[in-house]
């Protein structure tokens, strides 16, 4: 089930205003960007003491990240925890009357199936589960 906290997602207005802050001020190293068209997405992923920050960039006005941005501004966006079972962990939390955005886990970033939980549903929190795909290896 969850196996730790797999990243704090961060909903930031440009990636490349941003990464100098995660580099240059908390000296952390930027594994690498990946863009997430479905989700209308740029990422940037740090490793800190191995917990991932995860930078998000909108690429389209109708993107949950700038929705985010343009209601409470930039800051944390989700918590993800990391899961050896997604599909197992979705219906543990539907079978308790979590409220589950995604029912089905879909391809996230970094190789990994994810999947998320109404923040009303979760004390205000939006909530991720993810997954290595079965077969594939995690980028970070």
């Amino acid at each position: 089930m969850i196996q730790s906290i797999d990243h704090l997602g961060i909903a930031v207005r440009s990636l490349d205003e941003a990464i100098p802050l995660y580099e240059k001020s908390f000296g952390l190293t930027c594994l690498g960007r990946e863009e997430v068209a479905s989700q209308r997405v740029r990422t940037a992923f740090f490793d800190a003491g191995g917990v991932h920050i995860e930078l998000l960039e909108p690429t389209s006005p109708e993107s949950p990240i700038a929705k985010f941005i343009a209601e409470k501004g930039e800051g944390i966006h989700h918590i993800a925890f990391r899961t050896d079972d997604i599909s197992a962990q979705l219906k543990q939390a539907a079978d308790t009357g979590v409220r589950l955005i995604h029912a089905e886990p879909f391809e996230g970033a970094a190789g990994k199936l994810v999947a998320f939980l109404h923040p009303k549903s979760t004390r205000g929190v939006l909530t991720e589960f993810c997954a290595v795909k079965p077969g594939a290896v995690a980028a970070h």
